[in-house]
């Protein structure tokens, strides 16, 4: 089996200008390298990884390539381009014709406006995504699921992952309209969900059975084709680290066959992203 980590983030404090992380939040205010991640994707057995942008900025996207193009065991890079730019499909080009750029991903938890992403005005970006092989990272809250249900169906030909599940309110233990919005979309055949990003959602201290019905409910919706995981690092750091990530992750896909870990694991992320 060939595990991929399909979500893990590098940046450069001094690149960011400020922006998050911030100072208080120690364990992961500092400079990420592939350096720092070559040891744990070693120690655990990960032949590769998908680099996902954590700035809204043409400069880190440049910033993600050059790593990728020195990098082996990174696989892919999701970046980010204006896509509401009215160069944003010429951009687009340029940026699909590199051969490790795989995906786009507008931020769209920092936006003040929730409907962002059913805007008219992205459907030149959009269809130009789709029409040159790009897929769409989709880094929600589930206040942002109405929309990017709107969005995913009106552009079926344009693969969408929901990152870290939309990032569901663990911590309360609670569902909200995230169960019954999270299953409409799945019922679409161009959207995944990456198994990523959940321990940072829980309690400090948080235990399997934590995390467990959320994980079931992906799993049931979407079943094990379209679920892929990811590692979240360096984020995960500060809700145990990667070793503890992927030891929650073995326990809660325990009770799966073999072929539908090794999807969950890695072949998903193949296919999704057309790895190679």
């Amino acid at each position: 089996m060939m595990r991929i980590d399909a979500h893990q983030h590098c940046w450069q404090l001094a690149a960011r200008a400020g922006s998050w992380p911030p100072p208080s939040l120690a364990a992961i205010h500092r400079d990420f390298a592939p350096a720092d991640l070559a040891p744990l994707l070693a120690e655990h057995g990960i032949a590769g990884t998908v680099l996902v942008q954590s700035l809204p900025s043409s400069a880190d996207t440049d910033y993600l390539l050059a790593l990728a193009e020195k990098t082996s065991f990174i696989r892919a890079v999701v970046g980010w381009t204006d896509l509401l730019a009215k160069d944003a499909p010429a951009a687009i080009v340029r940026l699909a014709s590199h051969g490790k750029l795989k995906g786009l991903r507008p931020m769209l938890q920092d936006l003040d406006d929730d409907q962002w992403i059913a805007n008219p005005a992205l459907r030149p970006a959009l269809t130009a995504m789709a029409a040159h092989g790009l897929r769409f990272d989709a880094l929600v809250l589930p206040r942002h699921l109405p929309a990017l249900l709107q969005c995913a169906r009106d552009f079926p030909a344009l693969p969408v992952v929901i990152d870290h599940a939309a990032k569901p309110p663990i911590a309360d233990a609670a569902f909200g309209h995230w169960r019954e919005d999270m299953a409409q979309l799945a019922a679409l055949p161009n959207v995944h969900c990456k198994l990523s990003g959940l321990v940072t959602e829980a309690r400090p201290g948080w235990r399997v059975d934590d995390l467990q019905p959320y994980v079931a409910h992906v799993l049931d919706v979407f079943g094990p084709r379209r679920v892929i995981w990811g590692s979240d690092w360096p984020v995960v750091d500060l809700a145990g680290g990667y070793a503890a990530w992927l030891l929650a992750s073995e326990a809660l896909l325990s009770h799966l066959g073999q072929q539908d870990r090794d999807d969950i694991f890695g072949l998903n992320a193949c296919r999704f992203y057309g790895l190679k």
